[in-house]
């Protein structure tokens, strides 16, 4: 999902709290992600959820994916939010299912697109059958993992797509004031009490930790952002070819 704290902004932010973080330093940080998430559920489908509107690269390699897989192919939005990712794929002929570890963006996905396969389940736990995807989109949903935990996010990744099938992943890798390798903290977005760490990725990194766990990397797109329609940072796809 698009980082928070830096999409864009509205003057009248919602100052209500749908969940309130309590002992936050306790929390693992799963629980960290999924709570703040919840709280922003409403809005973040507000502010992001018709970004593909403005994103001609991200529909065009969303095209290429589903295009790789073959119409009808069994695929994962993985970190779908609010499901805009997961209903443009739809719309391009898929059978995707959209999987979030936030009950509140499940929720509010199957509110916006009733017709559509949502369910809870997270990057390090898909939850599918070995080699039940022929493909799968992970759209900034590395960004909140440690780097330890990325390491498992790949090989989950590995394990749910079959041999020959077809990964897209997004990420943020720099910003003015945050280069690659850097990690951004959040505790406060649209007047929402949040506790999350965003972490800039090394295109080279990633790509090494999908090369050991079974990927081949067949296309990298790195790009700046699009004024005033997204977060300003430069950003990276890989897509990547399951051996």
């Amino acid at each position: 999902m698009e980082p928070a704290g830096v999409v864009r902004k509205t003057k009248d932010a919602d100052r209500s709290t749908a969940y309130e973080l309590t002992e936050a330093g306790r929390a693992t940080q799963r629980d960290r992600v999924v709570a703040s998430y919840d709280a922003v559920a409403d809005r973040y489908a507000q502010e992001v959820g018709d970004e593909l509107d403005d994103k001609p690269i991200d529909r065009a390699l969303y095209a290429c994916l589903a295009e790789l897989v073959g119409a009808g192919a069994k695929v994962g939005d993985v970190g779908c939010g609010p499901g805009h990712v997961t209903k443009h794929l739809a719309d391009l002929g898929l059978d995707v299912v959209g999987v979030d570890p936030s009950p509140g963006m499940i929720a509010v996905a199957r509110r916006r697109y009733p017709r559509l396969a949502f369910r809870l389940a997270s990057l390090t736990d898909l939850r599918e059958e070995d080699g039940a995807w022929s493909g799968a989109v992970a759209p900034y949903s590395l960004i909140h993992l440690a780097p330890t935990e990325r390491s498992a996010a790949y090989a989950e990744l590995s394990r749910a797509i079959a041999p020959g099938g077809w990964l897209l992943v997004s990420f943020h890798v720099s910003t003015s004031d945050q280069p690659p390798g850097s990690v951004r903290h959040l505790d406060d977005w649209w007047g929402h009490n949040v506790d999350l760490d965003f972490h800039f990725l090394d295109p080279g990194d990633v790509e090494t930790g999908l090369t050991a766990a079974r990927f081949t990397t067949m296309s990298r797109t790195e790009r700046e952002p699009w004024p005033d329609v997204e977060a300003q940072s430069r950003r990276c796809y890989l897509l990547a070819r399951r051996q």
